[in-house]
């Protein structure tokens, strides 16, 4: 039943293992709230079981069948996405789609979409050289489109998506003079757009609302300012001016290296989205640094073993493929890592497979089963052939 790289496997044993107690743990709140007090978590054990089915089936289907992914995926990403922006809002963002009574998010699906059509496009656009001119173009067509659309809503992912997609055209060889072109306007855009979130003055931001796709421009703004704007001093914090980024430091700062035990936080009752966005907080406070440690020590192996993966893919689809979903994951996870120790701006990205979730959870699941395919059906190279370190992509 359980077949392709065991490694990947316990690294997903574990953090579902970390998950559902920290999450029972985090949930706290939730339950004594509602008075249900099992619901949380056999929720979200719900979902696991989902997720698990889900990789197990994954895995055994050959990797090669996944390039039929984005002749079907990438019109209907588009089309999810676009009505997504229609629906409702919730948390004064419109995320969500409801089919059949299911809520989910069609960004989770379009990212793995659009690292599948990446993958396609730089294994079949190629030469002796790398990847051809021509892959570039067509990847910012298909990434610009997708990430465009997520952006007006959740621009955190959009960004983080896009950065995987930098990522896997640098690793996959497109050529230095169109990522050097590439970066220069990442960078003169980013720092235009920073100093304009920084120093606008409110009555523009606000302004701004009314405008199609800008109306989240001012919460943009907030949490660009409240990262610049901490104090130094931990006498000087206020509790209800940012009690995210506030309580967080009180987890992290009374954690000590094996923490209070878990189910024993005590911020986990004052701290908003204790189970999702700050679930690391929690970790940390109930864990201690060696469990923060572990944590982030089964991400970094992670990459390391889809990476070794890679190296010994003799296809270029299926290496560029198990990488890009590996960086996806890995990305996330040390930017929600950062977020919760106050090194980066808050964001509003999960924990992969260990925050709360329902769509989130379900799609890292099938991500883990692409990995898993891949290490189980993609052709290898002759043991003399693998490198000792690093990746190696041949034609």
């Amino acid at each position: 039943m359980f077949e392709g790289d065991k490694v990947v496997w316990m690294i997903l044993f574990f953090l579902v293992m970390i998950s559902i107690i920290e999450v029972y743990s985090a949930s706290s709140n939730m339950s004594y709230g509602t008075g249900y007090y099992w619901k949380p978590i056999l929720q979200h054990v719900s979902y696991f079981l989902i997720g698990g089915v889900a990789a197990i089936l994954i895995h055994k289907i050959h990797c090669r069948y996944f390039k039929l992914i984005p002749l079907a995926g990438i019109p209907l990403s588009v089309f999810m996405l676009v009505i997504a922006l229609f629906t409702s809002k919730v948390n004064n963002a419109s995320r969500w789609l409801e089919v059949g009574g299911i809520g989910f998010q069609p960004s989770e699906i379009a990212k793995g979409v659009l690292i599948t059509t990446t993958a396609m496009i730089l294994s079949s656009m190629r030469d002796e050289k790398g990847a051809q001119k021509r892959a570039f173009k067509w990847i910012m067509g298909v990434s610009g489109v997708i990430c465009l659309l997520i952006a007006p809503e959740n621009f955190s992912t959009a960004a983080m998506t896009f950065l995987v997609v930098l990522l896997m055209m640098f690793i996959g060889g497109i050529p230095w003079k169109q990522l050097g072109t590439l970066l220069g306007v990442i960078v003169v855009t980013g720092s235009c757009l920073f100093s304009f979130l920084r120093f606008a003055p409110d009555s523009t931001l606000k302004a701004m609302m009314d405008m199609p796709g800008l109306h989240r421009v001012p919460t943009w703004a907030n949490r660009v300012r409240g990262d610049g704007d901490r104090p130094k001093n931990a006498a000087e914090y206020d509790l209800t001016k940012n009690p995210q980024v506030t309580h967080a430091k009180i987890a992290i700062a009374s954690s000590h290296l094996m923490g209070c035990g878990p189910g024993n936080s005590v911020e986990r009752d004052f701290l908003p989205q204790p189970f999702s966005d700050f679930i690391y907080a929690i970790i940390l406070e109930e864990l201690g640094l060696v469990g923060g440690f572990f944590v982030m020590f089964l991400y970094i192996v992670l990459l390391f073993r889809a990476a070794r993966i890679a190296s010994r893919c003799e296809r270029n689809f299926p290496a560029f493929l198990v990488i890009g979903l590996a960086l996806m994951l890995v990305t996330q996870a040390m930017i929600n890592m950062a977020v919760a120790v106050g090194v980066f701006p808050v964001t509003g990205q999960p924990l992969p497979l260990v925050s709360k979730g329902g769509t989130s959870t379900v799609i890292n699941c099938v991500y883990i089963g692409v990995i898993l395919s891949v290490s189980r059906s993609a052709k290898k190279k002759p043991k003399e052939d693998v490198p000792e370190a690093g990746i190696e992509i041949v034609g």
